[in-house]
């Protein structure tokens, strides 16, 4: 697959300039290629290898499953691939999520890759496009934060370890897999991770390795962290452990010389099959179109200017937006928050005039923290700027910890942070402008809610789902957010939700994320905390779950969970729901603004997967891949639910933490 190697490194970096941005986690890339049409025989043949392939790999010793289905020119030709580190059950989850996400960001279209943390998948209608094309291209990523001591042992060390680990999983492993590490004697230890797909030999699998470490290891100087994806081969390394298991290689940390550091010991005219990197950047996913050779001629004439120009633009772009980075379960470094928050700083005197000088009229709300107002900055773009209120200690700290934790996530479904302010006394975070603001605002208002027909119902729950299970599950910081409900949806203009509002979140380590954590004091919203979490402080990815199921019955019926105990007799939405449910008649709890006007199986589903969530004992409430799962088709057969716990715990206000 890795047969076709691009000679000219200045080609290269001239392409990288003309190169559209890609998308954050998870990162999809839609080719340049055929679209197909609903209901015809490309579709037919995408749905079947999307029921097989995911069961194939996750069956297969090496995770790995091709297929090829049908004939030329409605032929589908598909590859999966997990991480060898994860289980079954993980890898068949990732990429069923995979084919469901994939078809969403690449609609209709033949060709579509998609990369996420434990797997990969990639179809297309051209079975020879990893040795041929050029619209899917290696993506690097690098890590905010550098190591500021002792750089040349540093880089050194990352180029002798990623080198080793890739030398492993092509000439030591029937799975083309490798983990490595450097022993202690050197600070930061470093991790790092190599895999071909199997069916690479293991000299493709070196060369395939090789070419994109060569492309890729001098832009990741002095930082803390780098990855390269492609569909035949990636590597990844990182001061902070990321893999299970043992390390397959484990290397001696240079000695204190202060030479420079080695070169990585690659073929420096190497470079990968199907083109140059694409840097990372916030936006949709879009499609990659094929370089025309009349612009690769073109820019030869002036080769040795671009090449300069492209490596110090590319390098600069990727180290200011690329996802962050660390350790559990603190926040960061002092040099990463450092880095960070000078990458994002923006003028005092920009964000008065973009708001008006945040006059009232263009309010868009008000937390515990202060007040949220729109703004236009000097280049048109719309953002939403939280401004903390004067005198606010509880906002002081609830800004500190959005700021630790948001400027760290990348999801479509999770709020995005584009810059913030520390200056003149001001305190901001400034956010992308979602359209429609708040779910609260038009589910729970009799006339807004009527613009929420069932297809938007359904794309809210399940967008709300995919963002917690990348907060739970999928992003470099496990996180449970702790105060999920309708405010704290944001819904943009084509009603996808991002989830928002958090100051009260909080970082968990691998090890703690079904496992509560107990909390020195209950912060939340009234009706949406978990039984555990309210009566004992006790917090989990599960507490998050709970929250959700709640929301999920309060986007289908319309009605607010009141959690409030009137006349010794409980009366909030659990409890309704469930008589329903019990007596057959739960149709009757969805919201009458929708008239009818919805599939009963869709809904029926939901609601029970909400009631699942809202299981009294935390173990009983799936995690949200699951739940992704459930919602996305009835192929998984759910379980009876029990009857929720009711809120009569409920009669006073949580303190603040």
């Amino acid at each position: 697959m890795a047969n076709h190697l691009v000679p000219c490194a200045a080609i290269v970096a001239a392409v990288v300039l003309l190169m559209p941005c890609a998308t954050g986690y998870p990162w999809p890339f839609c080719h340049d290629s055929d679209n197909f049409k609903a209901n015809s025989s490309y579709q037919a043949h995408l749905d079947f290898v999307a029921a097989t392939l995911p069961m194939n790999a996750s069956a297969s010793p090496d995770l790995f499953a091709t297929a090829v289905v049908g004939t030329v020119p409605e032929q589908l030709w598909a590859v999966g691939l997990c991480r060898g580190d994860v289980n079954a059950t993980a890898c068949f989850n990732c990429l069923t999520q995979a084919f469901r996400d994939l078809q969403n960001d690449c609609s209709y279209d033949k060709g579509a890759t998609i990369y996420y943390d434990p797997c990969m998948l990639h179809y297309s209608d051209n079975q020879q496009l990893l040795a041929d094309d050029e619209s899917d291209l290696p993506y690097f990523i690098s890590y905010n934060g550098n190591v500021t001591s002792d750089q040349a042992r540093f880089n050194g060390l990352v180029a002798e370890l990623v080198n080793a680990t890739a030398e492993h999983a092509a000439y030591n492993s029937t799975r083309r897999f490798a983990t490595g590490e450097s022993r202690a004697g050197f600070e930061p230890k470093v991790y790092s991770l190599a895999q071909c797909t199997p069916d690479l030999t293991a000299a493709r699998c070196r060369t395939c390795l090789e070419a994109i470490i060569s492309q890729s290891l001098d832009g990741f100087q002095n930082l803390v962290g780098g990855r390269a994806l492609w569909i035949n081969c990636t590597y990844r390394y990182e001061t902070a452990p990321f893999f299970d298991g043992p390390a397959m290689v484990q290397i001696a940390p240079p000695p204190s010389s202060g030479a420079p550091a080695p070169a990585p010991t690659v073929a420096p005219s190497m470079q990968p099959t199907s083109g140059t990197p694409a840097a990372v950047a916030g936006g949709g996913g879009r499609k990659y179109s094929r370089l025309p050779s009349v612009v690769v001629a073109a820019v030869l004439a002036a080769v040795t200017a671009l090449n300069l120009a492209a490596c110090l633009c590319f390098w600069r772009r990727r180290r200011r937006t690329a996802e962050e980075k660390q350790t559990y379960p603190m926040y960061s470094t002092v040099a990463e928050d450092t880095d960070m928050v000078d990458s994002m700083m923006m003028d005092a005197s920009i964000l008065r005039a973009a708001t008006g000088d945040f006059d009232e009229s263009n309010k868009l709300g008000e937390g515990g923290f202060g007040a949220v107002y729109k703004g236009v900055l000097p280049d048109g773009g719309e953002v939403a700027v939280k401004r903390l209120s004067q005198g606010s200690s509880r906002g002081v700290e609830e800004l500190k910890n959005e700021l630790a934790l948001v400027a760290k996530l990348r999801h479509k479904n999770v709020v995005t942070l584009v810059g913030i302010c520390l200056e003149q006394q001001e305190r901001l975070l400034v956010y992308e402008f979602v359209a429609n603001r708040s779910l609260n605002l038009i589910i729970f208002d009799a006339e807004k809610r009527e613009r929420l027909d069932w297809r938007h119902r359904h794309q809210i729950i399940n967008g709300i789902a995919r963002g917690l299970q990348y907060l739970h599950e999928d992003s470099q910081l496990k996180v449970v957010h702790r105060d999920l409900n309708p405010s704290n949806i944001l819904l943009d203009a084509n009603m996808d939700p991002k989830i928002s509002g958090f100051g009260l979140a909080r970082i968990v380590g691998r090890d703690q994320q079904t496992q509560a954590v107990v909390s020195q004091g209950v912060v939340g919203t009234y009706g949406y905390m978990a039984p555990e979490y309210a009566l004992r402080g006790n917090y989990s990815v599960k507490s998050d779950a709970f929250s959700f199921g709640v929301t999920v019955l309060e986007i289908i019926s319309g009605r607010k969970n009141s959690a409030i105990y009137n006349g010794g007799k409980p009366d909030d939405l659990l409890d309704t729901v469930w008589q329903h449910w019990e007596a057959g008649t739960v149709v009757e709890t969805v919201d009458p603004c929708m008239d009818g006007g919805f599939p009963e199986g869709d809904v029926l589903r939901c609601i029970h997967v909400a009631l699942l969530c809202v299981q009294g004992d935390p173990a009983a409430r799936p995690a949200m891949s699951s739940v992704v799962m459930m919602l996305g088709g009835d192929t998984i057969t759910l379980q009876a639910p029990s009857k929720p716990m009711i809120f009569e715990y409920y009669q006073e206000s949580p303190e603040n933490e």
